[in-house]
C-alpha cells in the first residue's frame, strides 16, 4: 500500500512539474530617467531609437506572452493599465509611462494581444547604499571591491558603444547577468571593517528587495497555459533568473532564441 501511495505521489508531482509556466525574463537598460548610478545614454524620443526598439519588440512578441511584468511598484498597476488600455485603443494617445515600458512592454503586449500588465517592483527598501565602499574607512580589504567596480564600469562603457539590439543581446548573456549580481550586491561583501559587516548588510537589502520582487511575481494569478514576459533592469533579471532556475513553477526560456 505504501508503495502505491509513493508511486501516486511521484506521478502527481511529476505531472505538476512537467507543466511549468514558461518565462521570458528579459534584461534591459533603463530607456528613460533612472536614479541608478550607471545610466546608458539613450534618447527615447529619437526616431532611430523608436525604430530600433520596435523591431526588438517584434522579436520578443514571437514568444507570445499572455502576461507581462514591468519594473513599477504594484500600486501603479491600475494607472499603468489605464494608460496601456488607452494606448491599445488610440495610436495617438500620449503615453504616461515612458522608457522601456512604452517602447517595448506596450508594443510586445499589443502585438501579442496581452490585456493586462503587472507591476512587480519593490521600493520600500530605499536606503540601499551600493557606494558604501567609496566612503567606509579602515576597511579590511579596500582593494577587491574597488578594482572589480572599475573593471565592470570599463566593460559597461564598451557595451554602450554597441547598437541597441547588440546592447540588449549582451545584457541577456549569463556572463553579463553574473556581473550584475556581483556589481550590485555580492561585491559589497568585500567591504567591511574588522569584525563588522557593513557591505554585506547593504547587499542583503538588495537581496531582500529582489526576493520581494519575486514574491510579487508569485502573487499573479496564472494557469499552466500562461506565458510570462518580464522586462526589468539587468540586476533584477539576474536575481529572478537565479530564483526561477530552482523553481518548481517556472521554466526559463532562452532570450537568445528570440533576440536575433
Amino acid at each position: 500500500m505504501k508503495k502505491i501511495i509513493l508511486i501516486l505521489g511521484i506521478l502527481l508531482f511529476g505531472n505538476l512539474f512537467s507543466q511549468k509556466i514558461k518565462v521570458l525574463n528579459f534584461a534591459t537598460f533603463h530607456m528613460a530617467y533612472t536614479p541608478d548610478e550607471h545610466k546608458v545614454k539613450f534618447d527615447e524620443n529619437d526616431k532611430k531609437s523608436k525604430s530600433e526598439t520596435y523591431e526588438i519588440a517584434k522579436m520578443l512578441a514571437k514568444f507570445k506572452p499572455t502576461i507581462i511584468c514591468v519594473e513599477r511598484v504594484p500600486s501603479e498597476t491600475n494607472n499603468l493599465n489605464i494608460d496601456y488600455s488607452n494606448f491599445l485603443k488610440n495610436e495617438n494617445h500620449q503615453i504616461n509611462y515612458g522608457g522601456e515600458i512604452a517602447l517595448i512592454a506596450y508594443q510586445v503586449g499589443k502585438m501579442a494581444g496581452v490585456k493586462k500588465i503587472y507591476c512587480i517592483d519593490e521600493q520600500e527598501i530605499a536606503d540601499y547604499d551600493y557606494s558604501i565602499g567609496k566612503r567606509l574607512k579602515n576597511q579590511v580589504d579596500s582593494v577587491t571591491s574597488r578594482n572589480y567596480e572599475k573593471q565592470v564600469i570599463k566593460e559597461l562603457g564598451e557595451i554602450e558603444k554597441l547598437s541597441t539590439l547588440n546592447k540588449l543581446k549582451k545584457y541577456n548573456t549569463q556572463e553579463y547577468l553574473d556581473k550584475m549580481l556581483n556589481f550590485n550586491a555580492d561585491n559589497l561583501t568585500y567591504v567591511s571593517t574588522k569584525g563588522n559587516f557593513e557591505g554585506a548588510d547593504e547587499a542583503s537589502k538588495f537581496y531582500h528587495r529582489n526576493l520581494r520582487i519575486y514574491s510579487n511575481l508569485n502573487q499573479i494569478p496564472v494557469s499552466k497555459n500562461d506565458r510570462i514576459f518580464i522586462i526589468m533592469g539587468g540586476a533584477h533579471t539576474a536575481f529572478l533568473n537565479e530564483f526561477m532556475k530552482r523553481s518548481p513553477k517556472y521554466e526559463l526560456v532562452d532570450v537568445s532564441k528570440y533576440l536575433k
